[in-house]
This record gives structure tokens, sequence and C-alpha cells, in this order.
């Protein structure tokens, strides 16, 4: 009996080894499955737009130390078909941060320095008599290019300004009943020094409206100044922006604008937009909230940041990325609190932490 029992036994066993494989299979199954579906794929391919923008932050640092916050908001501009302002005091980078960019793309450029004596003219264009047709010929102003770097945009005064107005949001122009369409791209990069008042003119609500960013830049830290110095001294003189590589064409950043329109967002993430805004509105600090074009400006930014990272969808921190950037021009603090010293910023940062993260 002894003998049969420990028979039994083994067969027994022999049966659960043989069942242990049938029975892992179905757990393997689902623990792959579980495996594909957190390695998402993209349902808009992104890998070529990210090659892009990696090529252009390589070009970029070839010249300038640090600021990547700024190249970063600089590039979703471009992606976004927005402007920017970039704001500053002398000798952070400005005005050869714009170029880099530009010279990095494969796109027409022209700079335009903006002075007090300076009319709508000389930006637009204007038509000239010709002898031989007896007729007007329009000739074109340098505004006529893809990308456009205005240095000092507060020194021209308001006419001046004005002239820019219908180009920047339009994309055209208008003089003597013709209409002439921008080149696309067409993207504005204008600078100002926020310290010097002296012969300047402030810009009007209205002009800032149109620009997507307001960008910042802060003087660079103790390593970076020393990284500066010491690129300055290895050039010996040399130029230093003669190494910059062209890489993208105007086809491919039309490509890539139309891509990031296709990035997704949710219904809750859209309301999300909405509440920051309308709190923008209802605080007591702000004498100025932001308007709808403020809102629209946010889901653009907030695109672009999410397909630079290499994502077709928006998540809260592309929208609190974009925030900043595009609201600190368009609200306006209250004279009581302006002196004492609330900054836009400030509140703005408030707003976000007030408003509840969508889940």
């Amino acid at each position: 009996m002894e003998h049969t029992n420990y028979s039994q036994e083994n067969n027994l066993n022999q049966d659960n080894q043989e069942q242990l494989p049938i029975e892992n299979e179905p757990q393997q199954e689902v623990q792959e499955s579980q495996e594909d579906s957190l390695s998402f794929k993209n349902r808009i391919d992104l890998s070529e737009l990210q090659a892009g923008v990696e090529l252009i932050k390589n070009e970029i640092s070839k010249v300038i130390v640090g600021q990547k916050g700024m190249i970063d908001m600089l590039i979703a501009s471009i992606l976004a078909n927005g402007h920017s302002l970039i704001e500053g005091v002398p000798g952070v980078a400005k005005t050869i941060s714009a170029k880099l960019l530009a010279k990095s793309l494969d796109v027409g450029f022209s700079r335009i320095q903006f002075t007090p004596d300076l009319m709508p003219s000389d930006i637009l264009g204007t038509s000239v008599f010709d002898m031989k047709t007896s007729e007007f010929e329009f000739k074109q102003g340098p505004i006529f290019s893809n990308m456009i770097l205005i240095d000092e945009i507060n020194r021209a005064p308001a006419k001046t300004q004005a002239a820019l107005f219908e180009v920047m949001e339009e994309r055209q122009i208008t003089i003597d009943g013709h209409k002439y369409k921008m080149d696309l791209p067409f993207i504005v990069l204008a600078t100002q020094n926020p310290v010097e008042q002296e012969g300047t003119y402030r810009l009007p609500e209205a002009q800032l409206d149109r620009f997507l960013f307001k960008i910042d830049i802060d003087y660079p830290n103790l390593d970076e100044e020393i990284e500066i110095i010491n690129r300055e001294h290895g050039l010996q003189g040399a130029n230093k922006t003669a190494k910059i590589t062209s890489h993208l064409t105007k086809e491919q950043v039309a490509k890539f604008q139309g891509l990031v329109n296709q990035v997704i967002i949710e219904s809750h993430l859209v309301k999300y937009i909405a509440d920051i805004i309308v709190n923008t509105r209802n605080n007591p600090f702000l004498y100025l909230g932001a308007s709808p074009r403020a809102s629209i400006a946010i889901l653009k930014a907030s695109k672009a940041f999410a397909a630079m990272n290499g994502r077709d969808f928006v998540t809260p921190e592309d929208i609190k990325q974009s925030a900043i950037p595009v609201l600190q021009h368009r609200v306006i603090v209250t004279p009581e609190r302006e002196m004492e010293g609330v900054t836009t910023k400030q509140i703005i940062n408030q707003i976000i932490e007030a408003v509840e993260i969508p889940r």
C-alpha cells in the first residue's frame, strides 16, 4: 500500500509539473500585453520634428552659453507660428540669439533697426514712379522675408509701430488698395531694453497682444560667465556665427507647424486653460485681464511644447510652461499693487496655483 501511495504521489507531482507551463502561459501573455500598453506609440510621427529641434539647439549652443529656456521658447514660437518679444538688459545675447536661430533655418532673414525717425514706408515698402512705363511700381520693404528681427522695437514712434499691426496678425500688408501676402513661414522676433527709457516709446497693448511670447532674459550665472569669457578668448577674433549651419527648409518648418496643430488636447485641459484666463479677469490685483487671444496663444504654445517633448498630446505641465510667457505682457497690475512692487509673474503664478489641475 505504501508503494502504491508513493507512486500515486509521483504521478500527481508529474501531472502538476506538466500542467505548470500551461498555467503560466496566460500570465505571460497578460504581462506582455501590459508592457505593450505601457510602451504607447504616438498617433502622430514626431521623430523628424524632434530631430530638427535638436539640430537647431545644437547649432545655437555653438555660440550661446546657457539660456536654454529662451531657446526653447523661441523654437516653440516658430512651431506655433507665433511672434516673440525678447526683453533684457544690453549685452545678454538678445539680438545674436535671434540671428543664430534664423541662420540655423534655411529661410529668408531680414533685420530692421528701429529708430525714432523710422517711417512706415521704410519697413513695408513704397510705390516708386517708373519713368519708362509711366506707372507706379511697388518696391518691397525689409518686412518681406520669412524671419524678421526688429531690434529695439520700442525706439520707433507709434505711427511706425502701428505699421506692424496688420502684417503680424494677418501675414499681409495693404498699400494703395493692393494686398501683398507674406511668404510663409512669417515670424517676427523683436527685442527691447526694459531699463533705458530715454528716446523710447512704450508699445501699445494692441501691439503687445500680437506677440505669442514675451521672453525675459536674465544674466548668466558664474559658471556660464566663465564659459562665455573662455569661448571669446578661444575665438581669437574669429566670426562666432561663421560655423552655424542651416538645417530646416521653409517646407519642413511648414510641415512641423502642421504637425503641431494636430497635437491632441482633452476637453478637461481646454477648461483648465479657460479657468486660468477667466481668473486673470476676476483677479483684484489686475487692472486688465487676458483676452480670448491669450487662450488661443496658450493652446498653441502648449501644443508646441508637447511636440518638442515627443508627445502628441498636451499635459497640464505644458500649459503651465506656456502661461507666464503668454500672459505676462497681456495683463496689467493695478497701480496700488504696482507701487507695492507686485509683478505680473507673481500674480500669474498665484493664479496657476489657485486653479485646480485636472486629473
